[in-house]
């Protein structure tokens, strides 16, 4: 549970270590962001159209003793990050308990499935720099080893089907974790998590139904190394990470030693609303382009229905808010446990959140409440630039 605190005390605590670190930094006024730690461009709220005393009032609800165990929150405007706070909460690292952390800008945290957005990004660079050629192509193809398991069903799911999340593949992991029929956790302690996921049953045609299949992004990682000829991390840093002046980047691997690309990156806060960041700029992160903007148009383009209201696009979520008398759309990466990406193209916005609530039912309910109840109300100008 969070400690109650002043907002100033908040923003003290919300930096941790850093605090005594930086000559001044008990001064920076309620939520402001500190710009000594990286290339982020920073600015006051109200510089880029916010109240703010709304924002402020962010730290209140984390600091609330019956709120859940949010760990950060940071808000982007207009390219530049303006609110950032913190706090200390019970965490895990990829499901072992690791103890009550105090949260603070250089500490990583578990993304759990925003690494499968993540993915998405690599995958377009990959098929940008024609590594991939074309993705109507069989994803069996990339598995030579595999050829006992290439039955006409099997050879009908392309790599697109499988960046949609519709190769028709019998595939369940939404139940308990422990559960006799969690394909998700089966995969990760099979020996070889590939075979398993292309030996699950056919039974709807390939495109014709989504199903949220971890298994499916696990697969678009391997054919990544395959495709490059790397492995996934080092692909990773290369091509989207050090553009994006990432430096500290942890991934989980899965039994065979690779890297989990269902869900194993950690990354600091930061580093994740730069993801968030770059896809709303179109691929470009300070001048630079990392990803092609035709790329990111079509994984953002909601092509099925995914857990309703929202829709799926290349690996990512495509919903909106109901923010007073208005619709906000945005476009979403979304973690178990509360990690949340969303990037709100009309207002030029990206908002970031971690938490540790994985095994609760609502999780996904607090950050979009504060996305919904505090960021957006507290815009006060007519939006996107």
């Amino acid at each position: 549970m969070l400690r109650p605190l002043s907002l100033a005390a908040m923003l003290v605590a919300g930096l941790g270590l850093l605090a005594a670190t930086w000559p001044g930094a008990a001064d920076i006024p309620c939520g402001e962001a500190p710009d000594i730690l990286d290339d982020w461009d920073v600015a006051t709220p109200a510089s880029v159209g916010f109240d703010p005393a709304a924002l402020c009032a962010i730290g209140a609800r984390l600091a609330d003793p019956n709120a859940p165990n949010l760990h950060s929150l940071l808000v982007i405007r207009h390219g530049r990050l303006v609110y950032e706070t913190y706090a200390e909460g019970r965490d895990e690292r990829w499901g072992r308990d690791i103890g009550v952390i105090a949260y603070d800008a250089r500490r990583l945290h578990d993304m759990r499935s925003v690494t499968k957005s993540v993915v998405s990004l690599l995958f377009g660079i990959a098929f940008e720099r024609n590594a991939i050629k074309d993705l109507d192509a069989p994803a069996i193809g990339f598995f030579p080893e595999y050829a006992d398991l290439a039955t006409p069903d099997i050879n009908r799911i392309t790599l697109k089907h499988l960046l949609t999340m519709t190769p028709g593949l019998a595939w369940s992991e939404g139940g308990p974790w422990f559960g006799p029929t969690n394909d998700e956790r089966l995969m990760y302690e099979a020996t070889d998590p590939y075979r398993y996921v292309f030996t699950r049953r056919p039974i709807y045609a390939p495109g014709t139904r989504w199903e949220y299949s971890s298994g499916a992004t696990t697969l678009l990682g391997a054919v990544l190394q395959k495709a490059i000829g790397r492995q996934l991390p080092d692909f990773a840093r290369e091509a989207l990470f050090e553009p994006l002046g990432m430096r500290e980047v942890e991934w989980i691997t899965l039994g065979n030693g690779d890297a989990a690309a269902g869900g194993g990156l950690r990354l600091k806060p930061r580093d994740m609303a730069k993801i968030g960041q770059l896809v709303l700029a179109g691929g470009i992160w300070q001048g630079r382009r990392v990803v092609s903007e035709e790329w990111i148009r079509q994984s953002i383009e909601p092509r099925f229905e995914g857990w309703l209201p929202m829709r799926y696009g290349y690996q990512w979520w495509v919903g909106g808010s109901k923010v007073g008398d208005r619709s906000v759309p945005w476009i979403a990466a979304i973690g178990l446990g509360g990690q949340r990406l969303f990037i709100v193209p009309s207002l030029d916005l990206v908002v970031a959140s971690t938490a540790g609530l994985y095994r609760e039912a609502d999780q996904g309910y607090y950050a979009r409440a504060i996305l919904e109840d505090d960021v957006i109300p507290a815009i006060r100008d007519a939006g996107a630039r």
